[in-house]
């Protein structure tokens, strides 16, 4: 019964531990989710910034599982190139080493419940009070939470008796077996709670408690490093090729650096031991572990970081090309996520980026429309057709993934931004949806007319040229516009764009109606009609597109 209990309390006090952990970050990617993805955005643009930005987004996300997440995510987005995203992983394993720092010199060298309590007091009152700072009190709560967590896992650690003493020395006493079955143990239990950062507090707090010799520890976080590449292979599944290669790149860096690291053992625990004042006992091993953690990390960047070209050339290598990315295939978009810290508020952005996707679409298709009704014949509108009906089906299966995906997005925590942008990104895609529609039966117009060998006069002809372009450049400005709010000139200017294409519209009509009163064929101008007013209906779409983006935060 002893062993049970004490088995309980440490699963206990490691499931507050993880728990405190996502909700600080779910906090901070509340309070500064919309700035991080603007800086991921921005600082990718070589291979320095691009480490640079791992590490800043994981060292304030306390994640490198969350953001390796992020990053396989928006490489299949195509928001990140292959080479960016060699870069921000790197970075990410340097950002991680962050939690064993604050682990290693709060946790065990201050009162921990002297802090945490408090912290989760406060942070409860303030996240409770309905104010803009609310998501301060997530993070508040979680820290106190985390190092809470903390405090129950190093009370709940028997006490060491010279019999578990021996047991644990005969463990530590078979040289390279011992790094070895280190590593291993490492390994697993970073693949069971899906977290580096927790199975090394978990490490730290054991040979705190001299359950662990030295060596065994830092063997078993050379091992965690292994074990947290499982989420990026996770949710690289069902995912492009690019996506599928970044996530190869990461358990690719971390499986070399972990066997360089062990093939080198000794002389990095001799450099470690050498920069780090101490000795190793009590609070002082686990500062020798929190250095190594950020010795091998830094190192491994290090090692690779001149071969990052010859690294995207041998994923590219070892997984080749998939034809079902270029070819036409159905469009599916699943909802990414860690196992211990989600990511809801960096999968905003990716939905943006596919919405402007959609808007691409939907663009491409009212210009090869107009494309063709200048030269509007037999064999051409065949081809169009064919083409117009699998993009006008991929953009109905963009709309159900993407709603879908937003909708799941909303169960999660989101900050009161994102969730107020929802529902208009929402409204968004059912535009541009109806859109790519009314593109669709606009060329079907061209078919039946050819069909019927209806065609239109010069004149109209001649006329509706202006009046497409207008729409034309009402969606091209949309398409430019997406993800971000409108500025006072920029709402006049749709406005401007909205009555001019209603004006054109009417002229077209009556232009319509006088040819049905001077005896042309009536059959010819009704469809002349019925084609203006699908065209408007585009320009209509777009005026509310622009409504929508007034409402974005």
């Amino acid at each position: 019964m002893k062993y049970i209990g004490i088995v309980c309390n440490i699963v206990g006090s490691l499931g507050l531990f993880l728990y405190g952990m996502k909700v600080m970050s779910d906090g901070i990617q509340q309070n500064a989710g919309n700035r991080l993805q603007k800086f991921l955005n921005l600082m990718t643009g070589n291979r320095f910034t691009a480490v640079l930005t791992g590490l800043v987004v994981t060292a304030i996300i306390q994640s490198s599982s969350a953001t390796t997440v992020m990053v396989v995510s928006f490489v299949n987005a195509g928001l990140l190139t292959l080479t960016q995203s060699i870069g921000v992983i790197m970075g990410a394993n340097i950002g991680t080493t962050i939690t064993a720092w604050v682990v290693s010199l709060i946790g065990f060298n201050l009162k921990i419940s002297a802090l945490a309590i408090p912290a989760v007091g406060f942070g409860f009152i303030i996240k409770t009070v309905r104010w803009k700072y609310k998501d301060f009190g997530d993070i508040l709560f979680g820290f106190g939470l985390l190092f809470l967590g903390l405090d129950f896992l190093t009370k709940s650690m028997p006490a060491l008796t010279p019999e578990m003493l021996s047991f644990v020395t005969s463990f530590s006493n078979y040289g390279v077996g011992s790094v070895l079955i280190g590593t291993v143990v490492g390994v697993v239990i970073t693949l069971i709670i899906h977290s580096s950062s927790a199975s090394t507090a978990i490490v730290l707090t054991m040979a705190f408690n001299g359950l662990l010799p030295y060596n065994m520890a830092a063997a078993m976080i050379l091992g965690a490093n292994i074990g947290t590449t499982v989420d990026a292979a996770l949710a690289s599944i069902g995912t492009r090729t690019a996506a599928k290669r970044a996530a190869l790149v990461h358990i690719l860096f971390n499986v070399i650096g972990t066997i360089l690291a062990l093939i080198f053992f000794n002389p990095l625990l001799w450099l470690v031991n050498a920069v780090t004042p101490g000795t190793l006992e009590g609070a002082g091993i686990t500062t020798h572990l929190a250095m190594l953690h950020t010795v091998f990390n830094i190192a491994n960047t290090l090692v690779f970081f001149p071969f990052v070209k010859y690294f995207a050339k041998l994923v590219s290598f070892l997984i080749k090309d998939d034809d079902s990315d270029t070819a036409f295939h159905a469009y599916k978009l699943d909802y990414k996520q860690g196992a211990i810290q989600g990511t809801p508020e960096f999968n905003i952005v990716r939905a943006e980026k596919e919405i402007r996707e959609m808007a691409g679409i939907a663009n491409y298709m009212y210009t090869r429309f107009s494309e063709t009704v200048e030269d509007c014949k037999k064999d051409t509108v065949a081809g169009l057709i064919s083409e117009m009906q699998y993009k006008e089906d991929y953009a109905d299966q963009m709309r159900e993934q993407l709603t879908m995906f937003l909708i799941e997005c909303s169960s999660q925590q989101l900050s009161s931004k994102s969730e107020h942008n929802i529902p208009q990104l929402l409204r968004i895609i059912s535009d541009l949806e109806d859109m790519t529609d009314d593109c669709y039966s606009m060329c079907l117009l061209l078919e039946r007319s050819v069909k019927k060998e209806l065609y239109f006069k010069p004149q109209e002809l001649k006329a509706l040229a202006p009046y497409i372009q207008l729409v034309k450049e009402f969606l091209t400005f949309v398409q430019g516009q997406l993800g971000q709010r409108l500025s006072a000139e920029q709402v006049q200017y749709a406005e401007n764009l909205e009555n001019k294409i209603d004006k054109s519209r009417n002229k077209l009509r009556k232009m319509g109606r006088k040819q049905i009163e001077a005896g042309e064929d009536v059959k010819m101008e009704l469809l002349f009609i019925d084609l203006v007013r699908r065209i408007e209906k585009v320009g209509d779409y777009c005026y509310n597109i622009t409504e929508a983006l007034q409402h974005i935060r």
